[in-house]
């Protein structure tokens, strides 16, 4: 014979089932957060890279690759021109982009593209397009774009970011406009 509970019963059992769960669940969070002090404390020190072991990386602030970028848009902006800028990191994360008003919208894909492929390479895009007459294959890696319009940003003549413009009617006014915005960060 089975027996039924009342409605007063099950909402009875099913509060405490939810408490215990709830208890429980709050008993497991505690412990595992508290649980890595206890395992550093356990474990044997561990041992520190040595010098040779590590490389130390100049990257821009969000406030510089801001001022670029605004400098870039101020230098088209003062030639009529419509442009999209982007800046990247040395590892070609882009840090951000600013679209100009009326820029086209092609010209996103293209900045991003352009900063990516100056710094991978620490030249100007431009430079690179050239290279293309000897190494053909170079525009089949992805990510890259060579027109006109990126420009590393070095620091100790290592590359630590890549300043892409695109929109102008042509690379080398791309190019001006992302060069303005490197030559603000002077």
């Amino acid at each position: 014979m089975k027996k039924t509970l009342s409605r007063r019963a099950r909402i009875a059992t099913g509060g405490a089932v939810l408490a215990a769960v709830a208890t429980g669940t709050f008993g497991t969070v505690a412990a595992n957060a508290s649980a890595p002090d206890a395992a550093v404390a356990a474990a044997p020190a561990a041992a520190e890279a040595g010098k040779r072991d590590t490389t130390t990386s100049t990257h821009l602030t969000i406030d510089a690759a801001t001022e670029a970028a605004q400098a870039a848009l101020k230098a088209a902006k003062k030639e009529g021109q419509r442009i999209t800028v982007a800046v990247v990191d040395r590892n070609g994360n882009t840090i951000l982009t600013m679209r100009g008003d009326g820029a086209g919208p092609q010209s996103y894909e293209s900045a991003v593209k352009k900063a990516f492929t100056a710094v991978s390479w620490n030249a100007t895009t431009t430079e690179l397009a050239g290279r293309l007459k000897d190494a053909p294959n170079l525009k089949d890696i992805p990510g890259t774009l060579f027109l006109g319009g990126g420009v590393p940003v070095t620091s100790g003549k290592a590359p630590i970011a890549g300043i892409g413009v695109a929109g102008a009617p042509s690379g080398t006014l791309d190019e001006k406009f992302a060069q303005a915005g490197a030559e603000a960060l002077n």
